[in-house]
């Protein structure tokens, strides 16, 4: 197939790259070596209006990854052993994530909001030894222990990297308040965190890693299609992602970009494109353990001059809509990769003029590490598309039958990858594996078309796409003619059954703030910008919308939620 989106490539940006058989952890290494006084990550908390953020640098973060390595190797972690991440974004994420990884480990970073049944599953399913979690979370973990194989607990205190003002009030307001104090019993297992770095020295045994074939990390699918699966990413997925995302930078300077870490670790999105790209360039990274505070995103991004904001569309609508967002100044804002979600052209019109900078859509899935396509940063961006093809990335538009035969540009099909970013395969899962993959190609689920310039369009998701009255309706189509209603801040829209079409189009909205609209208003302005089968026949007006941990709405939970209703009237 010929690539013809190359021409489309902003200048610099290479079509292939030269990736080393390396293990992923070396950009540390590397990093702390050319820039040991650079700071590699701010953390803290705000206080009234204020920020106060303490500073590791690229020297101290290599020692204290060395020194939780080599703790690690005499908790009795080996190759390919599994240790879970089970933390917001903080320092020690970062720490327990690199050290794991110089220990031989396979990383399993897992959601901290997860309930016991959700832990259990995983940590059984991957064999999960060892976990690295908050004290808040310690009950949780303990309870989870004895029906999983975990043997060490690790156990840190958000605080601990706070600059001492902070820790200090922290100690004494918050702490007992908001279940950050350790109370109970120990169960056999436990350690503290602090201790095991300052017990061991930063020499880790060396591990011999096979890059193309060891698994650097186990990163779990939200299993939106029946049990979660494990995705084996190998160190060589990961470190070849990390340089194609920072190939599409071409201005990217080594040693000062600041990126705000507002995404969540252990989704791929934000473990890539802010945390391993972050370690990768050398830059500041600005870990936010709550990305839902917008008052203190707006007091980052102002104080410490923050150069990349990866995000998601739900983050940068928040922050255009915010009171206080014309009382900062973001324009130190270069650039912003839009990713898990479509990005309505509205958002990215108003952010650009907050900002100055250029935000752009693009997309990836936990299955390739994660990015595939974006738009360029500088160059053509088309309204509604994902973007063209990273570097060395295959991208084609198959039938929905059969998986194996290419449709030409224009037509609707499934989207199929390949690339030096695809997964291994689902853990323990062959039979799931070989259904994603038809020869060679990843089968991504996502409904999608090319156009004659190679820039690909998400219609949807396969299993989302509305069936009414024969039409098939692609929930994303309407909602962006939602978000250009002035009135709308928020929109989702999904099929309910119908007893007459099969399905019917049903709209979720949020306003935005002071705003008041009817049902009639909205499903009028629909009916003047869509044909007459696509326009939603019922609205519901919300305060807000299901959301998962990185922000992305959800449409499945307002599904069911329609399922369960329909079923209680019977």
């Amino acid at each position: 197939m010929e690539k013809v989106w190359y021409k489309f490539y902003d200048p610099g940006v290479p079509q292939s790259i030269a990736y080393p058989l390396i293990p992923l952890y070396k950009f540390l290494d590397d990093s702390a070596a050319k820039y040991p006084d650079r700071p590699a990550l701010i953390f803290g908390g705000k206080v009234g209006k204020r920020f106060l953020g303490s500073q590791i640098t690229y020297r101290k973060l290599k020692e204290l990854v060395d020194r939780f390595a080599t703790a690690l190797q005499a908790l009795g972690v080996k190759k390919g052993s599994k240790v879970a991440v089970h933390l917001p974004n903080c320092p020690q994420f970062v720490i327990a994530y690199y050290g794991a990884l110089k220990a031989g480990a396979t990383v399993v970073p897992t959601n901290p909001l997860y309930v016991e049944r959700e832990l259990e599953y995983q940590f059984n399913n991957a064999g999960v030894e060892t976990v690295v979690t908050l004290t808040r979370f310690y009950p949780v973990i303990r309870n989870v222990k004895p029906k999983t194989p975990l043997k060490n607990i690790i156990v840190t205190n958000i605080k601990e990297y706070f600059p001492p003002i902070l820790k200090f009030l922290f100690t004494i307001a918050m702490e007992k308040k908001e279940g950050h104090r350790l109370e109970g019993e120990l169960v056999e297992g436990t350690y503290m965190f602090q201790d095991l770095i300052a017990k061991y020295p930063p020499n880790p045994a060396p591990v011999e890693i096979n890059p193309q074939e060891d698994i650097a990390c186990l990163l779990y699918t939200g299993g939106t299609t029946g049990v979660p699966k494990g995705a084996m990413l190998t160190h060589y997925n990961l470190v070849a992602n990390t340089l194609q995302v920072r190939a599409w930078l071409p201005d990217l300077q080594e040693g000062k970009e600041v990126t705000l870490g507002a995404l969540p670790f252990f989704h791929s999105y934000g473990m890539t494109v802010c945390m391993n790209l972050g370690i990768n360039g050398a830059g500041t990274i600005i870990p936010m353990p709550n990305p839902r505070d917008i008052d203190e995103m707006l007091l980052l991004i102002d104080k410490y001059k923050v150069t990349l904001f990866p995000g998601v569309p739900t983050m940068y609508i928040a922050l255009i809509n915010h009171p206080e967002t014309p009382k900062h100044n973001l324009r130190s804002v270069k650039a912003c990769i839009s990713g898990a979600a479509p990005l309505p052209v509205e958002v990215k019109q108003k952010f650009e003029q907050i900002t100055g900078g250029k935000l752009c859509e693009g997309y990836g899935l936990t299955e390739t590490s994660p990015v595939t396509h974006c738009n360029p940063i500088y160059g053509v961006n088309k309204a509604g598309s994902i973007g063209i093809p990273f570097p060395d990335t295959e991208a084609r538009i198959v039938d929905l039958e059969t998986g194996t035969k290419e449709l030409p540009p224009g037509e609707v099909g499934e989207l199929a990858i390949k690339g030096p970013q695809v997964m291994k395969g689902y853990w323990q899962m062959p039979e799931e594996t070989a259904l994603v993959f038809k020869e060679g190609w990843l089968l991504t689920g996502d409904i999608a078309k090319m156009d004659e310039d190679g820039y690909f369009y998400i219609v949807d998701r396969k299993k989302e796409m509305i069936i009414a009255g024969g039409y098939n309706i692609y929930p994303r189509e309407v909602e962006e003619v939602l978000y250009q209603h002035p009135k709308v801040k928020e929109a989702a829209v999904v099929g309910v059954p119908d007893p007459y079409r099969g399905e019917t189009v049903k709209a979720f909205v949020v306003l935005k703030e002071g705003e008041v609209a009817t049902e009639e208003e909205i499903i009028e302005f629909c009916r003047k910008n869509l044909a007459p089968y696509k326009v939603p026949r019922m609205v519901e007006f919300r305060k807000e919308l299901p959301k998962s941990t990185v922000g992305k709405i959800l449409r499945r939970v307002l599904a069911e939620e329609e399922k369960r209703k329909l079923q209680a009237q019977k």
